[in-house]
């Protein structure tokens, strides 16, 4: 599947269409087309630091502010959703301070918004109009 290219809207590019990219295209689309996400609010593969580590989010959803409001993290379709995969999530918001999380495998896929006791699980991916 290497050798196969898919046109990233974010980028502005053909890249490699891993088995993760697949995932992340599709939550692009998801953001895009349900949530209402304008594309120019959006980048795919952000790299950040935190503490020595460099971390990079597959997706991030900036508001009308220029910070980001959503974070997403994207596995592929074979790893489970895990605490270790929440945690990973976790790690970028304390870089970012973004509102909400997404966690997906394209299967199942999990939204968390930052409450006063923390991030809670919601039901459903907010539109645009509500991340903020």
């Amino acid at each position: 599947m290497a050798d196969q290219y898919v046109w990233d809207p974010l980028r502005k590019k053909k890249v490699a269409l891993t088995p993760e990219e697949k995932v992340r295209q599709w939550f692009i689309s998801i953001l895009l087309v349900q949530a209402h996400v304008p594309s120019q609010l959006m980048m795919s593969e952000v790299s950040m630091k935190f503490g020595r580590k460099k971390y990079r989010a597959d997706i991030l959803v900036y508001g009308r502010d220029l910070r980001p409001v959503m974070a997403v993290e994207c596995k592929r379709e074979d790893v489970e959703l895990s605490q270790e995969v929440i945690d990973q999530a976790l790690r970028y918001d304390s870089v970012l301070g973004a509102r909400l999380l997404a966690i997906t495998n394209g299967k199942c896929t999990k939204i968390y918004r930052k409450g006063e006791s923390g991030f809670e699980e919601i039901p459903v991916l907010p539109e645009y109009k509500d991340m903020d």
